[in-house]
């Protein structure tokens, strides 16, 4: 396949494509027929709205609680440009330049369905910002994941009409210059267009699809970290064994314990007797949690590939059967629970390796406290285990579900929402400390495992360790851990486990 640019249409967009379109820096393009479908919904909204004494919601009507204000037609492009500014309420923290990426892309996938209404020129704007990285400056606060995500949206549209602001070549800078150093003129937005842009789930969605894209690695990464514990901490492999896990079923578990298998099937130390008939359950009982983990991530990948292939914003227009119609498609309840589920099955990734970390500093199975020679005069690897244990507790916080609560809004109009966005980037947040978690243990494991030389472990495990000995060195004697457990990190992110061994 050609990795120059991700064509969008009405076509099944899938998660290889969404990794491809961030991995090799892609461009996006709507095809021709897109482009068709989008001109012959424009074309049959403008003959409606020629039609008098006929309401159609947002587009010559007010919005929210304000569904009965008639908006005259000479006001209709008035409309449209204050809801886009008056919608623009976002505070918090800038969203990540890689998820406004995808928020952009992603609307214009949902635009290229053709039941939006918008002018062509408005998508041909959207791609135009993608592909030359004039990405706007959106804020995580001020969606409740119900009307669609309308604050990031707005913020995401308003370099459309030349306000707000967009990092363009490095720099934040208003939207009007950076149009006007690319000869852009701002647009005038027509009937329907600022609500088919802000109406919309794409900041949810966008978050969820860069946490299952990391999520995914870090699964993987989980994997091989734990199967380096085990033999750093010299466990039996007996509940590794094949028929232990057919008679439960549960793909993800049978999957883990493969893979662990695999690890460990040509490891000198994996080989040997052990003293010890069983082992704590942060490793007896990988394959279970793992497991469990995996089984939920691809629950909650299908909730958002079928989301991102779908049309969210409201109303909808179908030109075929001459219907323009009001729902509800912008409600997050979907993607906020899946968020919350994701949240909390990769928190668990993390509480079971900071349980392992903790095992392997404990002084047990011939290793030394703390993972240090002459300990008492060092302190070793103590505190990377209490970070672990920070870090872990903060998870479990937020990891309080966001999609249980509702707040009502627009004077009881928009009386029931999914608190979507906030599922979002909690999710984010804690992706980013399982990663942090992961990374302490990798660091804990290589250093217990060179307490066991000459012994070895597996080939891939060996590879593993190699690589990151490069980064980080043996600990002899205390040192300042946080310039480690940074580079660490820095190695989980960026490490990619070999074609031959997945």
């Amino acid at each position: 396949m050609s990795y120059n640019y991700l064509p969008l249409d009405r076509k099944w967009l899938h998660f290889s494509q969404i990794k491809n379109l961030l991995d090799f820096n892609q461009h996006v393009s709507i095809t021709f027929d897109a482009h068709e479908r989008i001109l012959a919904c424009r074309e049959y909204l403008d003959r409606k709205m020629a039609e008098k004494d006929r309401l159609f919601y947002g587009i010559n009507t007010g919005f929210g609680f304000l569904q009965n204000v008639k908006i005259d037609a000479d006001q209709i492009g008035q409309l449209q440009y204050n809801l886009l500014v008056s919608h623009a309420c976002g505070l918090g923290e800038e969203v990540p330049a890689d998820i406004v990426k995808l928020m952009l892309m992603l609307k214009i996938k949902s635009l290229s369905y053709g039941h939006s209404g918008v002018q062509i020129d408005t998508v041909k704007r959207l791609m135009e910002m993608y592909n030359h990285d004039v990405l706007p400056v959106i804020y995580t606060q001020g969606s409740l994941g119900a009307s669609g995500d309308l604050a990031p949206l707005s913020h995401l549209s308003l370099p459309l009409i030349g306000l707000g602001e967009v990092y363009y070549q490095g720099q934040k800078m208003p939207s009007a210059e950076a149009l006007q150093k690319l000869g852009w003129t701002p647009l005038q937005l027509q009937s329907k267009e600022g609500l088919a842009l802000i109406n919309g789930t794409q900041f949810m969605s966008a978050y969820g699809l860069y946490c299952l894209k990391k999520a995914e690695h870090l699964l993987a990464m989980a994997d091989m970290i734990s199967a380096l514990s085990f033999d750093a901490f010299d466990c039996t492999t007996e509940p590794l064994r094949e028929q232990i896990h057919a008679i439960r079923a549960h793909a993800g578990q049978i999957n883990t314990a493969t893979t662990l298998r695999k690890y460990l099937s040509d490891s000198a130390i994996a080989a040997r007797s052990k003293d010890q008939v069983q082992d704590p359950y942060s490793f007896r009982c990988i394959p279970q949690v793992h497991g469990a983990s995996k089984d939920a991530f691809e629950h909650v990948l299908s909730v958002f590939i079928r989301e991102i292939n779908s049309v969210t914003d409201n109303p909808n227009i179908f030109p075929d059967d001459d219907l323009i119609l009001s729902g509800g498609n912008f409600h997050g309840q979907p993607l906020a629970m899946a968020l919350d589920y994701l949240s909390i099955s990769m928190s668990e990734i993390a509480n079971i390796a900071e349980r392992r970390t903790y095992q392997l500093i404990s002084g047990q199975r011939g290793l030394p406290l703390f993972l240090v020679k002459n300990p008492g005069l060092h302190s070793g690897f103590m505190i990377p285990q209490y970070t672990a244990a920070g870090i872990v507790s903060e998870n479990k916080q937020l990891c309080t579900p966001a999609s249980v609560d509702s707040i009502s809004s627009s004077n009881n109009q928009e009386d029931h929402v999914s608190m979507g966005a906030n599922a979002a980037t909690k999710c984010y947040r804690v992706i980013e400390n399982v990663e942090k978690v992961l990374a302490i243990e990798l660091m804990s494991a290589a250093q217990a495992l060179d307490f066991r030389r000459p012994s070895k472990s597996g080939r891939d495990i060996e590879h593993l360790v190699a690589a990151f000995r490069e980064k980080v060195s043996f600990n002899e004697q205390d040192r300042v851990l946080h310039d480690d457990m940074k580079a660490a990190v820095n190695f989980l992110r960026n490490y990619r486990i070999p074609e031959d061994v997945r």
